[in-house]
């Protein structure tokens, strides 16, 4: 039992490594990787205290070496997904009940733990799973994730000290409760810290979570779960499947115990979640939370006075980094006529001094492979329809092989049409289309972006007039959840920028803030008397 007001170490942003020639940590991934290649990982189910090895698995191989097997994960039937929610209900009043900083203790440990011994690790296997560069895969799989971990801590503080006022005679307490059943944590394969922070974030709370990954995680999946279970994740708080989405999906969604699902994904897949959640709301003991973040179609427009260098490294950051492959990666570009040839110019530029698309481990590569083939595929055709179409144009790029690796070719696509196909449908690839407009129409395209796509994730503004600046930050004010200005529209940071977006891109519960937290828990508000009336008159009645 808790005998004190606990202030939580003060949370601030894990430095960012630099991963330069000669560094230590440089040494440590390369070696770490070259291990986990040469290796085999076996990942089994972890439900409650077991390791389950089903029998029927699946191969992991690196995308940007196909054909190299580094291991195998088993997938789970339908009776291992009602044993993980079995599992997790009988580990939640435990949990639940555990003071508030013993929960907080275990989730800043993982945070210590990854910023530490497991830095190397969990870097090196995102980038072999997820075919991310060292720099990439430092922001993300190691940085943001132990900022989402602290800052989570801080949070949850903030949160329970958070209380009413009481009167004379009276005391009015808030005590935040979590959710009465379970958690279900779908998490993508794009962002390691997307996938460690959906069933933390819950489990910090007092949750306890079945929590399935992507497919094409599963081997940084392994490691998150090491990291978890070293820094003291009781048995059953957190129970890990993987195998048929859809039967997993309906299996949780069935029971009645369900409580909430946090979800990172795309939006046909949620909005398909959403409707089962509807179809079933008789079954469920309280009305779940439904939080997620989905898709986007994220925009830079530059203002005639922007700086045109300064545009074209929002462009090629912004759209190539990781592949394209981040929900707010900019995938739709509008450039004034008066200087998009100069911008255009630097954008091939830059693109020219890329290396070809090869592996992470080739520290000079800035570009990598694409996570399967099916990815491969669709831009491969949406980039043959744009050679082909009379509307479009491909001025950069273009190519694409996937014989070793899928491979895609940073790609730059001119349209005349700002409804061209590739302007409104989400890619998730280093594809990014542009379109020019009259220098004289900057109010009327403002008006185009915002009205164009479904999303409203991120999107970007450059420009050197602040009247165009505040112009465009009120017109673009329902189309970007995060809006930047004179900036690239990716990048946030945990306790600096929260990130979601509204419309087709998600619920808007900003990750990586207090927001996000207040879903995963019930408040439970207690008045207590303490001199209790005997009479019932008022004075009025006399």
């Amino acid at each position: 039992m808790s005998k004190g007001f606990f202030e939580v170490p003060m949370a601030i942003n894990e430095p960012i490594k630099s991963y330069a020639p000669g560094s230590p940590e440089r040494s440590a991934v390369l070696t770490q990787y070259k291990e986990y290649f040469n290796g085999s990982l076996e990942v089994p189910l972890y439900i409650g205290s077991e390791e389950i090895k089903t029998g029927e698995t699946r191969t992991m191989a690196p995308p940007h070496d196909h054909q190299h097997v580094i291991g195998h994960y088993h997938l789970a039937t339908k009776q291992e997904v009602v044993l993980a929610i079995k599992n997790a209900l009988e580990a939640k009043e435990k949990w639940e009940s555990l003071p508030w900083e013993q929960r907080a203790a275990i989730f800043l440990k993982a945070a210590d733990l990854i910023a530490g011994p497991y830095r190397a690790k969990i870097n090196a296997a995102t980038m072999l799973a997820q075919s991310k560069t060292i720099h990439q895969a430092e922001i993300d799989a190691a940085c943001e994730l132990i900022d989402f971990l602290r800052f989570n801590v801080s949070y949850m503080t903030q949160i329970y000290a958070e209380q009413p006022e009481s009167a004379e005679g009276i005391w009015n307490r808030v005590e935040y409760r979590p959710l009465e059943g379970f958690v279900y944590a779908v998490t993508p394969f794009n962002f390691t810290a997307i996938a460690g922070n959906l069933p933390a974030s819950a489990a910090l709370m007092g949750n306890v979570v079945v929590w399935k990954p992507s497919d094409s995680q599963i081997f940084s999946t392994k490691i998150l779960v090491d990291i978890f279970k070293e820094a003291g994740v009781p048995d059953g708080v957190i129970n890990v499947i993987y195998g048929d989405p859809v039967m997993i999906t309906s299996t949780v969604l069935e029971s009645p115990d369900f409580a909430g699902i946090h979800f990172t994904g795309s939006t046909h897949v949620f909005k398909s979640l959403w409707k089962q959640i509807g179809n079933n709301i008789d079954r469920y003991r309280t009305y779940p939370r439904i939080v997620g973040e989905t898709g986007g179609k994220d925009f830079i427009i530059a203002h005639p006075t922007a700086n045109s260098k300064q545009v074209a490294t929002a462009i090629t950051r912004g759209a190539f980094e990781f592949q394209g492959q981040k929900c707010s990666a900019a995938s739709r570009v509008y450039l004034p006529e008066s200087n998009a040839k100069e911008i255009l110019n630097f954008v091939k530029e830059d693109l020219a001094s890329f290396k070809q698309p090869g592996s992470p481990e080739e520290m000079g590569n800035f570009i990598t492979a694409v996570i399967h083939e099916a990815s491969f595929d669709k831009l491969a055709s949406f980039i043959d329809k744009a050679k082909e179409d009379k509307d479009a144009s491909i001025i950069a790029g273009g190519g694409y092989d996937k014989s070793k690796g899928y491979f895609i070719e940073p790609t730059v696509i001119l349209t005349t049409d700002p409804y061209y196909a590739t302007m409104e449908t989400e890619l998730f690839g280093p594809v990014v289309t542009v379109y020019i407009y009259a220098d004289k129409d900057w109010t009327k395209t403002l008006k185009l972006v915002d009205s164009t796509s479904e999303y409203a994730l991120t999107g970007a503004v450059l420009s050197g007039d602040r009247y165009a600046i505040e112009e465009a930050t009120k017109a673009l004010r329902n189309c970007a959840g995060n809006f930047y200005v004179n900036d690239k529209p990716t990048g946030a940071v945990v306790g600096q920028q929260p990130f979601g977006g509204a419309r087709a891109s998600g619920t808007n519960d900003k990750a990586g803030s207090a927001q996000n937290l207040l879903r995963w828990v019930s408040p439970r508000l207690i008045k207590e008397t303490f001199v209790t009336p005997e009479d019932y008159r008022y004075p009025f009645l006399g």
